[in-house]
């Protein structure tokens, strides 16, 4: 099938990725010209495990422009993947999802398309996007026929391709058969993973098949959002655990171990710590909660979910402060600074909040992470940080240092001699990951978010 793609951040450029390793025809636009010759040049704007290397493999179905007159005519499939961001009420801003169905709407070509919502969008966008278009095309000639879709991503940044080529399931919302019928054929391989595995993600044991959900567009709509909400739950309430944990001397990790071995639990989302970041949780928990209002609604257990996880952040400088008792003038270093190990993503990540409280106060704040250096230097030109060349370098003269990000990397430090070029060895570990009793006998005094 031919297939164009909006958007080539995260989810529609692995998107694109894994339909053309699979055999389809790939165009993937975006307005972002600097973005577009990076992608045409072979190389990656992201960081994402073997995403270079999919791509390398799938590169003679893959192309790269900023035209809706090259991506749009003849394709079967259209996937919106453009930003929705959140407003300051928590609701999702459509201003590039507006525009890419205008957009859309102007180019159709003859046949039948089908228009899929990928990003995560407000329920009731896909109606609103198939208006859009409809009213784009005006008083153009020519009959066309389409459909709109909403068929939503779960991917976990870092997994991303792992998630795509061997899904939970595969949601498709719409109220034509037809598009079913299409966004069938165009997963068939996946659904039936009767693709060949690339070598570096195997297909994993015993998986023979892939679920297809399919459901009317509202109900699409909102799966995604619960699901995400519900996540972010999970976390959310281990992590209030964690604090009756820490008042009574239970052990957070063990607790969690002994709640997820229930099956109707499970032990997936139960991880203490600093809690959730990146672009998914806080943003679809903020549209959940506004699009409630919009009904009357509350959503209590999603809002204190969103509350509980702002204070983990601010729980660093508590700690920070019943350790050293002042906190100004002195140095604390970071470890990590991506919202999540194996992804370069600083979207709604805790450091960047550890980082403005801390120097707020006076702190000077070093940091380190092995893949998210460059765009946190970019993206942070305002907050005062000092970018270490290593993480050993983290520790040199600190009086703290706080893991940030569970870089597995980092469980491999050479503990013995950063503790010796800090100031004062005390380690703070925001994500429950060190082993205490190795830092103890490296000589590092250590407590847990």
């Amino acid at each position: 099938m031919r297939i164009a793609i909006i958007g080539t951040g995260y989810v529609g450029l692995t998107t694109g990725a894994c339909l053309a390793a699979i055999g389809h025809e790939v165009t993937c636009l975006d307005n972002n010209a600097a973005k577009i010759e990076t992608l045409r040049q072979g190389k990656v704007p992201i960081f994402e495990p073997f995403i270079e290397e999919i791509l390398e493999e799938a590169k003679d179905r893959m192309r790269f422009t900023q035209s809706y007159a090259e991506a749009i005519p003849g394709s079967d499939v259209v996937f919106i993947a453009v930003g929705t961001p959140s407003m300051a009420d928590g609701s999702p801003d459509l201003r590039y999802l507006r525009e890419a169905a205008a957009a859309i709407g102007e180019h159709l070509g003859g046949g039948f398309t089908v228009v899929v919502n990928k990003s995560t969008v407000p329920i009731g966008s896909g109606n609103w996007v198939e208006s859009l278009i409809r009213e784009s095309r005006g008083g153009r000639n020519g009959k066309v026929e389409f459909a709109v879709a909403s068929n939503p991503e779960f991917l976990r940044e870092g997994s991303a391709l792992q998630d795509s080529l061997y899904p939970d399931r595969i949601v498709v919302g719409t109220d034509s058969p037809r598009a079913v019928d299409v966004l069938s054929n165009l997963y068939r391989p996946i659904l039936e993973q009767s693709f060949t595995a690339p070598s570096y993600l195997k297909r994993p044991e015993g998986m023979a098949a892939a679920p297809l959900v399919t459901t009317d567009l509202a109900s699409a709509e909102l799966i995604k959002y619960a699901a995400n909400s519900f996540l972010a739950l999970k976390i959310s309430y281990i992590n209030e655990i964690g604090r009756l944990a820490e008042k009574v001397g239970a052990d957070v990790t063990l607790v969690a171990k002994g709640m997820g071995l229930d099956a109707r639990i499970g032990t997936r989302f139960l991880q203490a710590g600093l809690g959730w970041g990146g672009s998914c949780f806080a943003k679809d928990t903020a549209a959940l909660v506004a699009t409630a209002a919009d009904y009357g609604l509350g959503m209590p257990i999603v809002s204190a979910a969103r509350t509980v996880n702002q204070q983990q952040r601010e729980r660093v400088v508590e700690k920070l402060l019943g350790e050293l008792k002042i906190i100004k003038g002195k140095t604390v270093g970071l470890l990590g600074l991506a919202f999540k190990p194996n992804t370069d993503d600083l979207r709604d990540a805790p450091s960047l909040d550890i980082a403005r409280a801390l120097v707020a106060r006076g702190v000077s704040v070093a940091a380190f992470d092995p893949v998210a250096m460059e765009r946190a230097k970019s993206e942070w030109a305002g907050v005062s940080v000092k970018y270490c060349e290593t993480a050993e370098q983290v520790a040199e003269g600190a009086d703290a240092v706080v893991l940030v990000t569970e870089w597995a990397e980092f469980q491999d430090l050479d503990w013995e001699a950063m503790a010796k070029s800090a100031r004062s060895p005390f380690v703070l570990d925001g994500r429950l990951f060190l082993d205490a009793a190795r830092l103890a006998k490296a000589g590092w005094r250590c407590a847990r978010i």
